[in-house]
């Protein structure tokens, strides 16, 4: 049960600083929709337990170290080949969003130039995939916990200080941009680009367990409180919706508004989020093209890590409502996929373990 519970955290902490740490993504997908979008997160929640537990599972079965041996077999050559090419786009892609968020923090923080918080994060990133995997899977996991612990402390006060009631509060999140045109679709959407984002990371960290049970037990853990959070978030910014909407890190102004020390913990924590994310991006789209370790790998480390710093500029709130639900839609063809290859249970996957 411990190695599940590791797994787990690990797990939410892969897909947080891109889900939901910063505030933006849950305006745009869930308290843009209201009452509605509350129910649109309770969905997400479910079928990120279901997911999760498919990925870490999967991973365990094939003792996988790249998302493409996994991708391939479960949905052959032509589906496999669009999947792993969004997959390569996520990863990038979702890389470029965190660097320009991490940007947001220290022009809405602290008052300095976005330029200076992209570096620092590029710079921090780049030198940690230079160590080795394990000790990444333990840096990602042991930061979660305190953003639980900040994201439970927050959505107390917001409900506990809100100056409207939520009927009041109804119209002002339903005038806040939205990702998706309806509740459903967004939900669907949001875990669909989710997915895609910690398919990479998630098996490979399942690949690293080879007992399938407490693989899929992990997953199962990850992504129910993943989701779990995702909600508390959610019911926290609708709360406050008339003094966060139109910020582009809504936690961190309601932190703020809070305490200024709480504020900056926050700031800190969002940041170490985002650079846990960034860190299994730019990790798992090198490993698709490099051996890990190698001269190879290191080089395109450095790279795409530059690359995507300059990429950034174009500016966060504007990749979280262009890039995300295009990723999204494209991540649909992975979720019938693994849903498909659960059901059926493949033989050639099943041969790597006794069920």
């Amino acid at each position: 049960m411990n190695r599940s519970l590791k797994m787990g955290s690990a797990f939410i902490g892969i897909v947080v600083g891109a889900g939901f740490a910063s505030g933006q993504e849950v305006l745009q997908y869930f308290t843009s929709f209201g009452y509605w979008g509350m129910g649109g997160a309770l969905l997400a929640m479910l079928l990120f337990g279901y997911l999760g537990m498919i990925l870490t599972g999967l991973g365990s079965r094939m003792q996988t170290v790249s998302h493409e041996e996994v991708v391939y077999s479960i949905s052959g050559k032509f589906i496999g080949k669009i999947i792993d090419y969004t997959l390569i786009l996520t990863l990038f892609g979702v890389l470029v969003v965190m660097i320009a968020g991490a940007g947001s923090i220290f022009s809405q923080q602290f008052g300095l130039p976005g330029a200076f918080g992209r570096a620092l994060m590029t710079g921090l990133v780049i030198i940690t995939i230079m160590m080795n995997v394990k000790k990444v899977i333990a840096i990602i996991g042991s930061i979660t916990p305190f953003l639980i612990l900040m994201i439970i402390g927050i959505v107390v006060y917001s409900i506990a200080t809100k100056d409207l009631s939520f009927a009041a509060l109804e119209p002002i999140a339903e005038s806040q941009l939205s990702a998706a045109p309806n509740w459903i679709l967004a939900a669907v959407n949001y875990v669909s680009l989710s997915i895609a984002l910690c398919t990479s990371m998630a098996l490979v960290m399942g690949g690293a367990e080879k007992n399938v049970k407490v693989a899929r037990r992990g997953g199962l853990i990850g992504g129910l409180g993943f989701g779990f959070l995702l909600f508390l978030s959610s019911l926290a910014i609708f709360a406050k919706v008339d003094v966060v909407g139109g910020t582009d890190l809504p936690m961190l102004r309601i932190a703020d508004n809070l305490s200024p020390v709480i504020g900056l913990v926050m700031a800190m924590v969002i940041f170490c989020m985002i650079y846990n994310t960034a860190v299994s991006m730019l990790l798992s789209f090198s490993a698709r093209f490099a051996s890990i370790g190698t001269p190879r790998f290191k080089i395109f480390v450095t790279v795409f890590g530059v690359i995507a710093f300059f990429l950034s500029f174009v500016g966060f709130t504007k990749l979280v409502n262009w890039f995300y639900p295009a990723v999204g839609y494209m991540g649909l063809i992975l979720i019938a996929s693994l849903i498909l290859a659960d059901l059926r249970k493949p033989k050639k996957l099943l041969k790597k373990t006794k069920l």
